[in-house]
């Protein structure tokens, strides 16, 4: 496995990547530990090596340095990855594994799927501009036509990609009219893979004009995917945090109740393998003078 570090500040991380056929196989962790083990199927080996071509291109523009590959192409067993330090204590192991409830149903992505799906976005982009009931029908419509791919990752079908690239992109949009709302773009990144809103905010959404009404959240949403450094869960805090009290089809009040109690124990875990306290994390956070955040961030601070 081609084998890549990073280490800056407090930060000492390894990932590694290979693929297996039609198996995409990544194994990540902090340095000193085992990782986690991670695999991806598609749908032919081509794909699945334009998708760790992509990924090593993500961690190399992140700031991961490669270093000597480990044999058998996957993480040491028992002990530390090649140019880690080694365990310390058995809590040096990986970390917790999420035991989250799904958040996408199963679904086979065939080829007439995706292209349903890619008309379903296209409408999406058409509907802006207009009153917030046709874009609102649009958006759940494409929803219910991305959650049938059984949370594929976009990025494995290029009409699809490009739909959807083209679709987040709006949400910086310097025309009101051409914007899409931060909160409706969670929603359908949220029936897909992870790995599509964790491009969204590195790359699409990095640098969103200062005038946005957006870019407190975006500046949120990407400092909290780089705290918690798995894009699941920043995926699943971040919609969380952005969500608008009767606004979307995601943001009813129960329902919100519902997926906090779920995630929160989740991210405790995996927050204290780090050293860290979930009440710490939520404190940490910077509002940016959004009262609909500061308003979520205080529910789960209650909670």
């Amino acid at each position: 496995m081609r084998r890549f570090e990073f280490v800056q500040g407090t930060s000492a991380k390894f990932w590694m990547a290979d693929v297996d056929d039609k198996v995409f196989i990544v194994v990540y962790g902090r340095l000193g530990t085992s990782g986690q083990r991670k695999e991806k199927a598609f749908p032919t080996a081509e794909a699945a090596q334009r998708e760790c071509d992509k990924k090593i291109a993500e961690k190399v523009r992140e700031g991961y340095q490669e270093v000597a590959a480990s044999a058998g192409g996957s993480a040491p067993a028992g002990g530390a990855p090649a140019g880690g330090a080694p365990p310390t204590s058995d809590a040096a192991a990986a970390p917790p594994k999420l035991d989250l409830p799904p958040r996408v149903r199963p679904g086979e992505a065939t080829e007439a799927r995706r292209k349903a799906a890619v008309h379903a976005l296209a409408a999406v982009s058409a509907a802006r501009g207009r009153r917030s009931w046709v874009l609102g029908r649009a958006v759940r419509r494409a929803r219910r036509a991305l959650e049938s791919l059984g949370g594929l990752d976009p990025a494995s079908d290029a009409a699809l990609s490009a739909a959807v690239d083209a679709l987040m992109a709006r949400v910086v949009a310097p025309s009101a009219r051409d914007r899409l709302p931060l909160v409706r773009a969670i929603e359908l990144l949220s029936e897909l893979d992870a790995a599509a809103f964790a491009r969204a905010v590195r790359d699409t959404w990095k640098a969103p004009p200062a005038a946005s009404p957006a870019a407190g959240a975006l500046a949120l949403l990407k400092r909290q995917l780089e705290e918690l450094d798995d894009p699941e869960l920043g995926l699943r805090l971040g919609a969380l945090l952005v969500d608008r009290p009767h606004h979307g089809s995601m943001s009813a009040e129960a329902g919100w109740a519902r997926r906090w109690k779920a995630l929160s124990p989740q991210l405790e875990a995996q927050l204290a393998y780090r050293g860290r306290s979930l009440k710490d994390l939520l404190a940490s956070i910077d509002t940016g003078g959004d009262p609909h955040v500061a308003e979520r961030v205080a529910r789960m601070l209650a909670a």
